[in-house]
């Protein structure tokens, strides 16, 4: 077998590989051997029948898998010795085409190299890390907004109406076709009106209503209702308004920290602020990470392969254009064109990808099993009921897998990155920080 250089020009990179007629033949032979065993023919003893005999009722199905195990071994062999790093998959075919058993198989192979990327001193990064601290202020509003999820209910003034966000205390009892049915009925039952809690159309009948009343609802049960005898049947539900009550934030006390877990007052404020300090933590670091991404882009410069920019360009391309018309969510519109900026930017992007890449790959970065599954476990919590699905997409689809992976291992680099550098804190303000997050958008 014989691999010869067709093209060596800047990144990209041509080889011619014959795979002498010879060699395939024998390869053929050797997959011939190693089945014969099992093999049973009429009038052979299993495994005892004839080479010629095998090779004229089977070789001809093995020479493609022959001739492809022996293209990628080559390929394999020249990757190895080389030392070259395709950016993407390889373009190889078949050039004579009029290939016939027994002649030898020539193959063009093309690809663009990764490129050489120099190394660099970590330690000369000087990174700066906004640090917020939650003020007194911040940690009281927090506690109110908690209050307010925790409402309480109190009984509104003798004679007032029901509105929207009250809270209806009632007794009722449901009937179709005159007779009362199974789950129909409560006594003392609360109901906040806008809840959704019961059927369609039967808490916006309760908009009005005073204590002591009676009341009548109508309403028809959903075609695809669980319950097979009411499923688009009309019901009435006699109800017997108890009483109405309005919604009162909770008191900011030991009784409210208990409903969110906490010992006492005093805790729930310790774990408002770490939640408050670790949402400002988190924004702080990506502001870091830009920066941190802006000192490497302008520390380092090297050839960049052409597909990949290109891929990149027209994917930011494509992103920018739905941007700009979000009322089209299909893809079947006319081709975008690739600006210069898009170009620009994606020449930055696949820059600081492979250096990160390399960075990552001589610190031996690695993402964990557990990494990844808690990755694919947060977003399997966007479809209620498939998480099952979900998981089993991933698993059966490589490329979603590199979708969750690859952030996890950039972040995980840039925190290798970090922890070389010079870091400096600095405390800054909750509005400063904002104004730095938004300053990303805008770049």
């Amino acid at each position: 077998m014989s691999v010869t250089e067709t093209l060596n020009e800047g990144l990209k990179r041509g080889y011619k590989i014959v795979v002498p007629a010879a060699d395939l033949d024998a390869k053929v032979n050797e997959k011939l051997e190693e089945a014969r065993p099992e093999i049973e023919m009429k009038g052979f003893r299993k495994g005892k029948a004839p080479m010629a005999l095998l090779k004229k009722q089977y070789g001809q199905r093995l020479i493609g898998e022959a001739m492809q195990e022996a293209i990628d071994g080559a390929m394999n062999d020249h990757f190895e010795a080389s030392g070259d790093r395709p950016a993407m998959q390889p373009e190889v075919k078949m050039t004579n085409e009029d290939w016939k058993e027994g002649d030898d198989v020539e193959v063009e192979m093309s690809y663009e190299a990764l490129p050489d990327i120099p190394e660099i001193d970590l330690s000369s990064l000087s990174l700066e890390r906004m640090v917020v601290k939650a003020t007194d202020e911040e940690v009281d509003d927090a506690l109110k907004s908690l209050a307010e999820n925790a409402q309480n209910f109190k009984d509104r003034k003798k004679g007032s109406k029901a509105k929207d966000g009250d809270q209806v205390v009632l007794d009722f009892v449901g009937k179709v076709d005159g007779e009362a049915f199974e789950g129909g009925a409560a006594e003392d039952f609360p109901l906040v009106i806008g809840s959704g809690q019961f059927i369609p159309g039967f808490e916006e009948q309760l908009v009005g209503v005073k204590a002591e009343e009676e009341k009548d609802i109508t309403v028809t049960f959903p075609e695809e209702y669980g319950a097979e005898n009411l499923a688009g049947k009309e019901a009435v539900f006699s109800c017997t308004i108890k009483s109405v009550q309005e919604p009162t934030a909770a008191e900011i006390d030991d009784e409210l920290a208990q409903k969110y877990g906490s010992d006492d007052l005093d805790a729930l404020k310790t774990q408002v602020s770490e939640r408050l300090e670790s949402e400002y933590s988190g924004a702080a670091r990506a502001v870091m990470k830009r920066g941190l991404l802006d000192a490497l882009d302008g520390k380092v410069s090297f050839d960049l392969p052409p597909s990949l920019v290109e891929a990149e360009a027209k994917q930011i391309a494509h992103q920018l254009w739905h941007e700009e018309n979000p009322d089209v969510e299909g893809h079947d519109h006319p081709e975008v064109e690739v600006t210069e900026e898009a170009t620009k930017l994606a020449e930055r992007r696949v820059r600081l990808g492979l250096l990160l890449a390399e960075i990552g790959q001589k610190a031996e970065v690695e993402v964990t099993d557990a990494e990844f599954t808690q990755a694919v476990m947060n977003q399997a919590r966007q479809y209620p009921g498939q998480e099952r699905a979900f998981f089993d997409f991933v698993q059966q689809n490589p490329q979603m897998r590199q979708q969750i992976q690859a952030p996890l291992f950039e972040d995980k680099v840039v925190d290798h990155i970090a922890e070389q550098s010079e870091v400096t804190e600095k405390e800054v303000s909750k509005d400063e920080l904002q104004a730095a997050v938004e300053a990303l958008d805008e770049e």
